[in-house]
């Protein structure tokens, strides 16, 4: 673990990190019932009340027990929280702390945090494990926010929400873009002030020249393949889409119905509404993606190309890629309510065409936010992988997942970078996730 670079983090900031992340994730439930923070015991999720303390057990296992040396707050925190060793059928039967415990458990762990980026001199080590706590965090807060769309619970009532000034109801942006090819630079870069493991390092591909879409398939287009009898028909599913269609019974999207005139609604959270056409279809697998890819005679990127048309830049000679990538699709500033759809502040996605700031080089829109995208390609190390202390992030799932790229509405913004690899196993369909198209190659 090289930490020399994480100095540029100052104490200052890794305070308000801290206090925002937790604070998140206590509004996420302040609302539900203790019934609610239960819930049924599905494969897909948590119980709430237990992934809330797991989150508190993570940050005090790395920065105050790992990093800092001291003794454990609650001498059965492994046993109530540590994710490795309880199987995830086993957190509903555990003997919890009742809610206010688990709570004041959570602020106790914060509050020592707090205190330790109080010291006059910070170290490098424990500035990294903060940030991994924090990001820890924040995407356990975007699981959070999907538990509650799973369950059907209200949409949480967050606090210093600013709505972009973008139009839910804008429209399409239809059309490919093309990306040169060339020798590509696929991961992350050795200045980068915080990676995980499984962007290290940026090591070189060759791409062939291809066309990619400037926006994700929006719902309007997704309806189309639902309504030409998309899911029925098996020419358009490959093996294990089929079976797992056919095992879940599915005939369109999770979250979608028909009603009796004909028309589409979408559920978000516990409300119906009317399916919006310019959205970018979310709530989506793998093996749907793949099964629409065929229906309209395109395919998913892979992740190097999706990389590629979010991060790179054409070469001033014209003909191929320049050397330089970009950390973000618009450049190297970090993202803003007028690039980037992010940190919950629309409630929601916003239409496909929305954002214009935020293009990358070659002209695709939303590579980050809005929602995530399936790529083609299998979650796999790159070439001289080194495991991070948290052993358990990337390598237990090497080869059992589909790459996902570019975040969500959900998505903490400081969280993200054009490097930046998600995975999924290819039947979760909860997620917050979509996808954009790649024309065949010719």
């Amino acid at each position: 673990m090289d930490t020399a670079q994480y100095a540029r983090f100052s104490a200052h900031q890794l305070a308000e990190w801290v206090r925002d992340a937790r604070e998140r994730t206590f509004e996420l439930v302040a609302d539900l019932t203790d019934d609610q923070l239960m819930g049924p015991r599905l494969e897909i999720i948590n119980p709430l009340l237990w992934e809330i303390g797991h989150v508190a057990w993570f940050q005090e296992k790395w920065v105050l027990r790992h990093a800092g040396n001291q003794e454990p707050i609650r001498p059965d925190a492994d046993a109530l929280w540590d994710s490795i060793a309880i199987p995830h059928d086993v957190r509903w039967d555990l003997p919890l702390p009742s809610r206010e415990e688990t709570l004041s458990y959570m602020r106790e762990v914060r509050d020592r945090v707090l205190e330790r980026l109080e010291r006059p001199t910070l170290s490098e080590r424990d500035i990294y494990f903060v940030l991994l706590s924090v990001f820890h965090e924040d995407m356990h807060t975007e699981a959070l926010t999907y538990t509650r769309q799973t369950l059907a619970y209200p949409a949480p009532r967050l606090s210093h929400m600013t709505t972009p000034s973008a139009e839910r109801d804008g429209g399409p942006l239809p059309g490919d873009v093309e990306i040169p090819g060339g020798t590509f630079m696929l991961g992350a870069t050795l200045d980068e002030p915080f990676v995980f493991d499984n962007e290290k390092w940026a090591h070189p591909v060759h791409l062939h020249s291809f066309a990619i879409a400037r926006a994700p398939v929006t719902q309007a287009e997704f309806a189309a393949f639902v309504d030409e009898g998309g899911y029925r028909r098996r020419e358009f599913w490959s093996r294990e889409g089929w079976q797992w269609r056919e095992s879940v019974n599915a005939e369109h999207p999770v979250y979608w119905r028909r009603e009796a005139n004909g028309r589409w609604l979408r559920r978000h959270f516990d409300e119906w509404v009317r399916l919006e056409p310019h959205l970018p279809v979310i709530h989506v697998n793998w093996y749907e993606a793949e099964a629409y890819c065929r229906w309209a005679g395109r395919r998913l990127p892979t992740e190097a190309e999706w990389e590629a048309a979010a991060a790179a830049e054409p070469h001033p000679s014209g003909g191929t890629l320049s050397e330089r990538k970009r950390r973000f699709p618009w450049g190297d500033q970090w993202p803003t309510p007028e690039r980037a759809n992010l940190d919950w502040r629309a409630m929601g996605c916003l239409a496909v065409d929305a954002l214009a700031a935020g293009d990358s080089a070659f002209g695709c829109r939303q590579m980050i936010g809005n929602v995530w995208e399936w790529t083609s390609s299998p979650f796999l190390p790159y070439p001289g992988f080194e495991i991070d202390p948290y052993k358990e992030y990337s390598e237990p799932w090497f080869g059992t997942r589909k790459v996902l790229r570019g975040g969500c509405w959900v998505t903490r913004g400081r969280l993200l970078r054009n490097t930046w690899r998600n995975f999924y196993t290819p039947d979760r369909r909860d997620v917050w996730a979509g996808f954009r198209t790649c024309a065949l190659n010719q």
